[in-house]
């Protein structure tokens, strides 16, 4: 009996040494030294790519992740949008396009990695930072700093997330993708500034963040003073010269700029694959361990999730995979083609230092042999005007102007980056069925005695009045005007002037528009100042503000004011000048068409539209609707709004984002040559055209037929001439 106890013993013991090791085998870890990242025993060098998940929708994920794939990628980056999944206190929302969960599984289900940059500060080009606006009104709070009522709150949307994360074994000790994360985001420009309140924030930040027990690193970018074993990071057009804070920590770059963000009344930038397929070799010979593309798939800013300054609803950002889902090429081909040659180079890159030698004027060359024998060459040439030979190991190569050539081998060139082999495409937006039959229905302007707005002595923020849930904030008062007044007799009007913090502000005298101004792209405040039309009596006037996003960048967001702060004065009277700014005032947040959800099926059917020779055409505050079917085939879909100037756009419901045509772009749009240091403006397109003409439609919310398409104008247009089409690779 004894023995088969002793028996039955060993078994149990074999059994669970068998399943830890079964348990273990997907049980990976994650580390690094200064040479690459070690995941589950491998050495690797890490090449990223960045595609926010609300920028783009569930359907298009797949084929997007699929892409970044079969361009070279192992990682896929994101953001983690606090606004988007906690819009009001302890109510979340984690589906659609902010289902993160899901968006992570299809990096997992695709093979690739996950680096989930928490923040929870954004930045992003993207509303309010990726701050939820009710953060601003919690009682004694002060953002990104030593602040415990700012500590708390974030603190607890990490843990929310790390939880969330956890629950779906998404990290990578867990068997997930998940293999490092961040923690707040291009903080140490931001402690430089404040001092010793931002130093306390950042200890306080890292060490939260390890707290959270993830299993896999965590980064701070653009932070040198990440404390350990926080890895500091680098962002920018260039990275090569970066160095981390400590030796024994990898050389990442979080953000490799693709391009840059299209604006209102800005071109639309783009850079050179030549170039971006250069700065990338350079930072790899230069030791670099991870890099990550900002952005691989850009998207689209849906809503009104774009930032002020007048970020454009498009964030195409010249990025590999284009805002439609299509190859941008060359870029995306060229630089296909540089992940093979580096990962060719990987084994000697992991496991030696370079051998720098500089054999001539503006040339470098970098070799890395490994005691295993592998040995890979970086042979380059700096002169942004000259071509150059260049002679390695008795052999001469030809290197083009500002170039890297790539020898995974030490003898033979496998890519140069100058050198592009990709055939460069040419989408083009071709029409997409016929004309669309169009219905009318014109906004009301209210005034300050209506029995639905908020009357109040002086001028309001209009953040606080709105709270962000709608770009528009009505001002009303009446202003009396006696019947002895000079300008009655034949005069020109009054002036009235008004000064606004922006970022665009229409003036209505008496229902009838006098005028509108709107800010730059330098600065969002504006002025009105013009003679007005009044008559004897009461008159009413109307100022109806619009906001074009929150900010993204910048110290205490809690203390940002928009809208119409003052003075509003009318100049010309009997008396001089009169000050309407302490005079009581009456709000109204929100047009009446948003309120009515005119742009949902059941909305617009709660108001009398009209059309045929009733039409508006051409009127400030209209709203247009019409229904179409889905174009026939797979390509993407758009709507050219040329006809059109500023408003905000819906499909079946759903946000496309804001239109605004009529800010034309001023810029340098000159011939590009990809040489020679790169910045946002060197390369230009658009320039005395609209910054934005095309609005991506996604397929996935089109039905076959019936589609209902709602546009709102704020100055006025021409609907008989916006058109469906699709983007043709």
């Amino acid at each position: 009996m004894g023995s088969i106890l002793k028996m039955l013993r060993i078994n149990v013991i074999l059994i669970t040494m068998l399943l830890w090791v079964a348990c273990s085998s997907v049980r990976a870890t994650v580390s690094y030294d200064d040479k690459a990242f070690i995941i589950n025993g491998k050495r690797k060098i890490l090449i990223s790519g960045s595609i926010h998940y609300p920028r783009s929708t569930p359907e298009m994920w797949p084929d997007l992740i699929q892409k970044a794939k079969d361009g070279g990628l192992d990682v896929i980056q994101t953001y983690v949008f606090w606004n988007g999944h906690e819009p009001s206190p302890g109510k979340y929302n984690f589906e659609g396009r902010f289902d993160l969960v899901k968006f992570i599984k299809v990096a997992q289900q695709a093979g690739l990695y996950v680096h989930l940059r928490i923040g929870p500060y954004v930045c992003a080009e993207w509303n309010f930072g990726g701050f939820p606006v009710w953060l601003k009104y919690v009682p004694g709070i002060e953002f990104r700093t030593d602040n415990e009522p700012f500590k708390a709150a974030m603190q607890g949307f990490v843990q929310k997330i790390v939880s969330l994360m956890k629950s779906q074994k998404l990290f990578e000790p867990q068997g997930g993708p998940i293999i490092m994360s961040q923690i707040e985001n291009e903080y140490g420009p931001v402690e430089w500034e404040i001092g010793a309140p931002g130093k306390a924030y950042t200890a306080w930040a890292a060490k939260m963040a390890v707290a959270q027990n993830t299993g896999v690193p965590w980064i701070m970018c653009k932070q040198e003073t990440a404390p350990d074993p926080i890895i500091d990071t680098c962002n920018g057009f260039y990275c090569e010269g970066f160095r981390p804070n400590k030796p024994n920590k990898p050389k990442m770059w979080t953000e490799a700029w693709t391009g840059w963000y299209t604006q209102f009344g800005g071109p639309v930038p783009y850079r050179p694959a030549e170039d971006m397929a250069f700065a990338v070799a350079r930072f790899v010979q230069n030791n670099g361990s991870f890099f990550n593309y900002y952005m691989y798939h850009g998207g689209t800013n849906f809503g009104r999730s774009a930032s002020g300054l007048f970020v454009a609803t498009s964030y195409d950002y010249d990025a590999p995979i284009d805002e439609y889902g299509l190859l941008n090429e060359p870029k995306w081909g060229h630089l296909r083609d540089l992940h093979k040659a580096i990962k060719q180079c990987e084994p000697a890159l992991v496991s030696s230092y370079p051998t720098v030698t500089w054999p001539g004027k503006n040339q470098e060359v970098h070799v890395f042999r490994s005691k295993a024998g592998a040995c890979a060459a970086f042979l380059s040439n700096y002169d942004p005007t000259f071509s150059t030979k260049l002679t390695f190991q008795n052999v001469q190569y030809d290197l083009p102007p500002w170039s890297i050539s790539i020898l995974p081998d030490c003898k033979t060139v496998v890519y140069n980056t100058a050198r592009i082999s990709s055939k460069s495409s040419q989408p083009k937006m071709v029409p997409a069925g016929g004309g669309l039959s169009w219905n009318s229905y014109n906004e009301e302007t209210p005034s300050a005695d209506d029995s639905d707005t908020l009357t109040m002595s002086g001028l309001w923020e209009q953040l606080n009045v709105t709270r962000d849930s709608s770009d528009y904030l009505w001002y009303l008062t009446d202003v009396n005007i006696a019947s002895n007044e000079g300008f009655l007799k034949g005069g020109q009007g009054p002036l009235l002037t008004v000064m606004s913090a922006g970022h665009a502000l229409h003036v209505f005298i008496n229902g009838k528009l006098a005028g509108t101004v709107y800010g730059g792209l330098e600065n969002p405040k504006l002025t009105y100042s013009s003679s007005v039309n009044m008559r004897a009596g009461v008159n009413k006037i109307s100022l109806l503000s619009v906001s074009v996003g929150l900010p993204n960048v910048g110290l205490h967001y809690e203390s940002y004011n928009e809208g119409v702060l003052g003075p509003v004065t009318l100049k010309g009277l009997n008396e001089g000048t009169r000050d309407l700014t302490k005079q009581r005032w009456s709000y109204k947040a929100g047009l009446r068409g948003e309120s009515l959800s005119l742009a949902t099926l059941t909305g617009s059917s709660s108001v009398e539209w009209v059309q045929g020779s009733l039409l508006s055409q051409k009127q400030p505050l209209t709203w247009y609707k019409t229904t179409f079917d889905a174009p026939a085939g797979k390509d993407p879909v758009g709507l050219d709004m040329m006809s059109m100037s500023k408003g905000e756009v819906w499909i079946n419901g759903q946000s496309i984002g804001r239109h605004w045509p009529a800010y034309i772009a001023k810029g340098s749009c000159g011939d590009c040559n990809y040489a020679g240091t790169f910045s946002e403006k060197k390369c230009q397109r658009n320039c005395n055209q609209p910054s934005q003409r095309w609005y991506h439609v996604p397929r996935s919310w089109l039905k076959p037929s019936g589609n209902l398409l709602v546009v709102f104008e704020e100055w006025g247009g021409d609907p008989t001439k916006i058109s469906l089409v699709k983007r043709i690779a």
